[in-house]
Formats: structure tokens, C-alpha cells, sequence
């Protein structure tokens, strides 16, 4: 058959003369560029999140936004994009040491770390934890600091079983440091490290700055501190479950151990050193 008319030479005209979508070209240092609008020639020297940079052969740079049209080396029309920036690998943990990528949790020591509530021990373990796992060590909570006798009389510690303790409001006259005391005596230092920060309570290890304030709210005695801490910050606290969403609001300020005060820092620091030291 005569296949002289199949093709309409009218409509290839037609579709010759359609504008196509600019070729997507992989953006790379030192590629030879000529911004459509300026006719700028140059090689990209730089890019950012918005722009792009070229060079011309005299030094000359200048920038244009990422998404211009360019004509490549070749005359043909191209825009650029631009692969994903790998993410970059922690070199520090959040206490500041030497972040050991990969490293799986070290056996449990037998020593252990003892803090007075679950509040302690969420906050040691999300500036700590890597630290933690690297060295064996778990930490427990007592459920307050009236506990620790009976726990430690079930644990019975030892040179080599060394125990850390770290207590809320360890201040001379207080109820805390009586325990310490008493403790101390009873197991042995060799056996038992109690340290402690002088604050009513973990949440004031947080810097007060973190929270957008220049010091932590003073609670009367008498009155619930947490209760009285999240009133004066105007957030709610009739109950419970108001409490643990002002901790984990407190908490998620917490990115690393400069976000502590370095009274706290100091003592969990120097726990860790205790019952990871040789016997």
C-alpha cells in the first residue's frame, strides 16, 4: 500500500514547534553554565538552598536562584538538581564524649547507678545513655531517697559491685544528706558513692534559659514544688498526667550536657568513673 499519507507532515510541524520540558542535569562543582537570562557564562563554583553560583573565566561570580534555566555546554537547556546532602555522623555524644558509631551495649557491669525517681533517670539516660551502654552500666530509680536503704541492703555491694548513687537536694541539714550519711557508714565508701545536687528536684538541673526564663520559679515550703513550678509557669497542673507532660516538656529542652547545670554534670560524671573503676 501507498503509505505516502499516513503521516500528517502538518501535524509533525505542530508538534515540532511544542516547548519541551528543559533536560535535568545533575548539578556538579566546576560544570561550564550559562544562565538563560543574563547569559552569564561560568563555571558553578557554589550552591546554597536558594542559590547557585557561577564563575566566569575573569573570577567574576555571580549568584542565581537554583531553579533558573541554564544552557549547558552543548547549547541545550537544562535545569540543575541537586543530590541530598548525606547526613552528617555525630562525632560527640550529648555528655561530650566521643561518640563510638556502630558500638553495641557493653554486658552489664555489676555495679549500678541508683537515682532517686524516674524523672533522674530519663534525664541521665538522654545525656548519658551513650556513654551508658558503652561501659555496662544501668541505672535504676529508687522511688525516692527513703528506699535506698533496703535497696542496697538487697544488692549488697562490694568493692567489686560498686553502687553510684545520686540524690536530689544534698544540702548539709538535709533529709538527704542524713541518708547519705548513714549509708555511707553502713556499706562503705569503697563499696557506696553518694554525690547529689543542691536542687529541690531534677527538673531544676535544666537550665532555667532552656525554658526561656532567667532563674527557676521559688516554690514556698508547704506547698507541692512540681505543682507550684508548673503554676508559675502558667501551665496546668490539677493533675497527675499535667505533671509528666510538663516533665517531658522540660526534657525535650534537653539536647545535650550544656544544657545542665554543671552541678549535676560534675556528679553524674564522676558516678560513672566509680563503678566503672577496677576494683
Amino acid at each position: 500500500m501507498d503509505e505516502r499519507y499516513d503521516l500528517d507532515p502538518v501535524a509533525q510541524m505542530r508538534e515540532s514547534r511544542k516547548p519541551r520540558a528543559p533536560r535535568k542535569v545533575q548539578a556538579q562543582r566546576g560544570m561550564w553554565l550559562e544562565e538563560s537570562t543574563t547569559q552569564f557564562f561560568g563555571q558553578l563554583a557554589a550552591a546554597t538552598r536558594e542559590t547557585l553560583t557561577l564563575q566566569d573565566v575573569d573570577g567574576t561570580r555571580r549568584a542565581f536562584p537554583r531553579d533558573a534555566l541554564f544552557l549547558d555546554e552543548d547549547g541545550k537547556v537544562v535545569t540543575l538538581t541537586f543530590a541530598a546532602a548525606a547526613p552528617k555522623k555525630p562525632t560527640r555524644s550529648a555528655s561530650g564524649s566521643v561518640y563510638v558509631e556502630g558500638a553495641t551495649a557493653r554486658v552489664a557491669r555489676a555495679g549500678r547507678i541508683f537515682v532517686e525517681g524516674r524523672h533522674d533517670a530519663e534525664l541521665v539516660e538522654k545525656v548519658w545513655g551513650h556513654d551508658l551502654r558503652i561501659e555496662g552500666v544501668v541505672v535504676e530509680y529508687l522511688e525516692g531517697a527513703d528506699h535506698l536503704d533496703a535497696v542496697l541492703a538487697a544488692f549488697d555491694p562490694s568493692p567489686s559491685r560498686r553502687v553510684g548513687v545520686l540524690l536530689d537536694h544534698l544540702v548539709p541539714g538535709s533529709k538527704e544528706t542524713r541518708i547519705a550519711q548513714a549509708i555511707t557508714a553502713r556499706f562503705g565508701a569503697d563499696c557506696v558513692r553518694i554525690v547529689g545536687h543542691p536542687y529541690v528536684d531534677v527538673w531544676q538541673a535544666v537550665r532555667p534559659e532552656r525554658l526561656g526564663m532567667r532563674e527557676w520559679p521559688v516554690i514556698p515550703k508547704g506547698q507541692s514544688w512540681k505543682h507550684g513550678i508548673c503554676a508559675a509557669l502558667g501551665w496546668p497542673n490539677q493533675e497527675q498526667a499535667d505533671i509528666a507532660r510538663a516533665w517531658q516538656r522540660i526534657l525535650g529542652q534537653v539536647r545535650t550536657w550544656t544544657d545542665l547545670q554543671p552541678s549535676v554534670i560534675g556528679r553524674v560524671e564522676e558516678l560513672i568513673d566509680f563503678v566503672t573503676e577496677p576494683a
